[in-house]
């Protein structure tokens, strides 16, 4: 109140009482949405838990999970990307941590990861068809149908869904633990990994790719993402062999089109 009653009478204060007054109204304006999101999403989550949904679901992950715990993940995963589709990033961590979180916490994965594991999904929703309201914002500014970017931009970022069940596998990617070398190592293979999911995706590394070099890369790829014994080995002895077929295949390439 003093500082309002300053500004009355110092050069330029009421200048900046309006401005003050602008920013409120924008302020208000601009939190409508949020809070007609948030109430969406109380009511959504209210329902879930009330019926039992909620519960249901986290008992069915947690049951498959008990006999395999990637079939799970991939349950989590397509629910998460249902759950997330068309709302913002806060009340979409509300709803995916609060109905798939628990369940993923029950079969051992830290509290970090499991969190994170459903949020990075929940976003990812908004690139992934049908809905995929990232690509439908896109559509207009490329001129191109809606489902095409939708699709392509899934294609595009097939290894960004990998990232999230290397994280569940490898917990020293989030940090967890006091083991940097473990640390140093995931992040080494999820580089390679993601690497050779987008070569094989898109087609190209240092030259096209035939069908055969993308289906070798994206298993190479796979390996990597499991942790189960010899998996390691054999991906980074795939990865190795399939780079340097590639680098020997496309040098001779250039090879011969210089010598024509």
């Amino acid at each position: 109140f003093l500082l309002v009653l300053a500004c009355l009478v110092v050069k330029g204060g009421r200048t900046t009482l309006l401005l003050c007054r602008d920013a409120l109204a924008d302020g208000a304006r601009h939190a409508l949405p949020v809070g007609v999101a948030c109430a969406l999403v109380g009511t959504i989550v209210g329902t879930l838990t009330l019926t039992g949904m909620a519960s249901n679901f986290a008992g069915w992950i947690v049951d498959i999970g008990q006999n395999s715990l990637l079939l799970s993940l991939l349950l989590t995963m397509l629910a998460c990307l249902v759950l997330g589709t068309g709302i913002p990033t806060i009340p979409n961590y509300i709803i995916t941590s609060s109905i798939a979180g628990p369940a993923l916490a029950e079969l051992g994965v830290p509290l970090l990861v499991s969190h994170m594991f459903v949020f990075y999904f929940g976003i990812m929703a908004d690139l992934t068809p049908p809905v995929a309201l990232a690509a439908l914002a896109a559509s207009p500014i490329a001129g191109a149908s809606h489902m095409r970017i939708g699709f392509t931009a899934t294609r595009i970022a097939i290894a960004g869904y990998v990232v999230p069940f290397m994280a569940v596998y490898s917990p020293a990617l989030m940090l967890q633990g006091d083991d940097y070398l473990a640390t140093a190592y995931v992040v080494l293979k999820a580089l390679v990994s993601i690497g050779l999911w987008g070569a094989a995706t898109v087609g190209w590394l240092l030259g096209p790719l035939k069908w055969p070099e993308r289906v070798f890369a994206a298993g190479a790829a796979t390996l990597l993402v499991l942790a189960l014994p010899v998996t390691d080995e054999l991906g980074f002895g795939l990865s190795l062999l399939f780079l340097g077929w590639h680098w020997w295949r496309t040098r001779s390439r250039s090879a011969s089109r210089l010598a024509a």
